[in-house]
């Protein structure tokens, strides 16, 4: 039973902060190297991502990427997620585009019983139409839980379990898949972004508290 409830919680924790990535207009970064990016959304609460983009000067565009995301609350740091991977574009027609986006993972989630400290990974694909002032795309995710570290408090020991084990778990079925729209209107030096969407379990049984997602960004283009 308790192996349960740590996959129910893990399958949990990968949905929260951010399932949402830097989303970029393809046609208009033919002269961009740098990209800043901004967001606040909704994703188990209101959720804050700044991230870093640079484009590699290849035949095939790849960019890579960083991003950090932190909820709002009383306590700072005590949860977030942070990302670093980056994008390829296997379709690259001049309006239909499509492309791979792969993300490793840390994450820290801390409450009353738990403090969580996970790595994972994020495979995402997205596919849309796009032009020099807008795009739209459809994207579909999976963000794999792969190990993750117990720490529990002393109240977890007192009133739960007091024989309970600190240490790292490798729950084979902690992961969440995610779909949904990317879309956005470009201006010579910016973007702004709209990323909304559906989050499930990899069971396909169990929802998150808060099964969808959405953000807006602003990209600044150097």
């Amino acid at each position: 039973m308790r192996h349960i409830q740590y996959i129910l919680l893990i399958c949990s924790f990968c949905g929260m902060q951010s399932t949402y990535g830097q989303i970029i207009n393809w046609n208009g970064v033919e002269d961009t190297k740098h990209i800043v990016n901004v967001g606040i959304g909704i994703d188990y609460g209101v959720t804050y991502n700044v991230g870093y983009t640079y484009k590699l000067d290849t035949k095939t565009p790849i960019i890579l990427t960083t991003s950090f995301s932190l909820p709002s609350g009383a306590v700072v740091l005590d949860d977030f997620k942070s990302k670093i991977g980056g994008q390829l574009l296997i379709i690259n027609n001049p309006n239909f585009k499509g492309g791979i986006i792969i993300n490793g993972i840390f994450r820290r989630y801390e409450n009353q019983l738990v403090r969580l400290l996970n790595f994972g990974s994020e495979t995402k694909a997205s596919f849309g139409f796009y032009r020099t002032k807008w795009f739209l795309a459809a994207e579909i995710g999976f963000d794999k839980a792969i190990v993750t570290h117990f720490k529990h408090s002393d109240y977890y020991k007192e009133n739960y379990f007091e024989e309970v084990k600190d240490g790292w778990y490798e729950p084979a079925t902690g992961g969440n898949f995610q779909y949904g729209l990317q879309t956005g209107y470009s201006l010579k030096k910016s973007d702004i972004t709209l990323n909304l969407g559906k989050v499930t379990a990899q069971d396909f049984k169990t929802d998150p508290t808060i099964p969808l997602y959405v953000m807006v960004g602003f990209n600044h283009k150097i």
